[in-house]
């Protein structure tokens, strides 16, 4: 973990203050951005922005992608997977070495600027979950500068003018815009006392946003772009509909998929979109490969969903010691390949499979569009599936109903941390482990504790992969 990640926010701590929503953004082909379009100017000296960003694709799959631009030459953006900030042109352009590569956290941002400022160093400051994110040259603006940031320009988030180029994936969340004061990070969160890391806190009531200064919280499913600081100033949308409001926050931050640190990547590749829940796989060559959740379990239930596009998807996923991820990872190997006590179910034969070589075939077989449901029960070391909601029958015509703990597969027990685990050999697979999915969700079911979003409810006891549910049972 790079030096500047010790203190990654990973929503786990009580923070008294919930961040409900964020939102979600796909580069390439999802084009997704947001902009303040034909604003008034501000103040083009003075000004600070604060953001929370949990990255979900870093530089190798868009070169220095975006986090904000306005004009020609204002430019926010990584730079590989540092941050570089333009205050006007080249020839103002600061670099910082620290990388942020941490795809399982949520980043706290703040850029703070004030030309008027006669000592040079303190005209630029940049905040990285509170603590200081230094500069490693001095192409400091001079003294008075101004530039087309906070200019009457529109101001995009999350791509660089807008063009459709240098996106990033992932979420956006509690995105303030202050105009007319340069401010540190303490006026947008803290540290926990006990343990150190940084927390978001509640800040609207305690800032004055200026004129043209705006606040995101993206709370409002039907008005995603609306300004939450009483100035009305609304962003507009780019290929973003309320479909990409999430519940993956700082104060709630859920498992996704690894989308670099996947096992095989030789002839064919597995990458994760949509907020690293949905598997596509480049489609050359035969094998599979696959990636595992960002957080693992040694105790609790755990819940998630998978959509089928194809009866025959060739598409496993299941659960496995995270002391064999990195081995087979080292080696070369695929999930589950060399044993070590992964399980998992398998659509093409509806096999429920041990990788150590025993296998039992269910008695229910998958159709097109079929949701399988996953329940974990690291307490009593047992795994179950559902097709549709309904449990899965074994061949001996016993359902495997995770509300009766002693019909279920068995999984390693203890000392053994789970992950979850997915390989694909072809197609694209749509998962849903409760903080966003692309999957079109009609019921709306959560967990007991109220997290996550599934279209079949967690069974009794079982619960969303999310840091709060993990503080409380994993």
């Amino acid at each position: 973990m790079a030096f500047l990640e010790r203190n990654a926010n990973r929503g786990s701590i009580s923070t008294g203050y919930d961040i409900e929503n964020s939102l979600k953004v796909q580069a390439n082909s999802g084009n997704e951005w947001f902009y303040r379009d034909n604003p008034t100017a501000g103040n083009k000296r003075t000004f600070t922005f604060s953001f929370w960003f949990k990255r979900t694709q870093l530089t190798g799959y868009e070169a220095d992608p975006y986090l904000m631009s306005q004009g020609s030459n204002a430019r926010f953006h990584f730079a590989g997977d540092t941050l570089r900030f333009m205050f006007d042109g080249n020839s103002t352009e600061m670099e910082a070495p620290g990388m942020l590569r941490d795809t399982s956290a949520w980043y706290h941002i703040v850029l703070a600027v004030d030309t008027t400022q006669g000592t040079n160093t303190n005209r630029v400051k940049a905040y990285q979950n509170g603590e200081v994110y230094a500069f490693n040259n001095s192409d400091w603006p001079s003294q008075n500068q101004e530039s087309s940031w906070m200019s009457g320009t529109d101001m995009y988030f999350n791509t660089r003018d807008g063009d459709g180029s240098y996106d990033n994936s992932g979420y956006w969340a509690d995105v303030a815009v202050i105009d007319g004061q340069q401010l540190d990070p303490t006026s947008f969160g803290e540290f926990d006392e006990d343990s150190g890391i940084w927390k978001p806190k509640d800040f609207k009531d305690d800032v004055t946003f200026g004129n043209e200064g705006f606040y995101l919280k993206f709370d409002n499913s039907g008005s995603l772009g609306a300004d939450s600081s009483g100035n009305s100033n609304n962003v507009s949308l780019n290929n973003i509909a309320a479909a990409d409001q999430a519940t993956d926050t700082p104060t709630n931050n859920f498992a996704i998929w690894q989308n670099e640190v996947r096992h095989r990547s030789d002839s064919k590749d597995t990458s994760f979109k949509d907020g690293g829940t949905t598997a596509v796989t480049d489609g050359n060559g035969a094998g599979w490969r696959g990636s595992t959740s960002t957080m693992t379990m040694a105790n609790g239930k755990w819940y998630m969903e998978l959509k089928l596009l194809a009866a025959d998807s060739t598409v496993q996923f299941g659960a496995i010691p995270d002391h064999r991820v990195h081995f087979e990872q080292q080696n070369g190997y695929y999930l589950g390949q060399d044993g070590g006590g992964s399980i998992g179910w398998y659509a093409v034969s509806g096999y429920l499979f041990y990788w150590t070589g025993q296998h039992g075939q269910y008695t229910t077989t998958a159709s097109t569009n079929d949701i399988i449901s996953l329940a974990l029960d690291k307490d009593n070391d047992k795994i179950f599936f559902a097709i549709n909601g309904t449990w899965m029958l074994g061949t001996n015509g016993v359902r495997m109903d995770p509300t009766t703990a002693s019909t279920g597969h068995e999984v390693q027990p203890p000392p053994h941390h789970f992950a979850l685990w997915l390989n694909a050999s072809s197609e694209t697979h749509l998962t849903n482990m409760g903080g966003y999915t692309a999957m079109s969700i009609s019921s709306g079911a959560s967990d007991e504790n109220g997290y996550g979003t599934f279209e079949y409810a967690p069974p009794s006891g079982y619960y969303a992969l999310c840091t709060k549910n993990l503080a409380e049972y994993g």
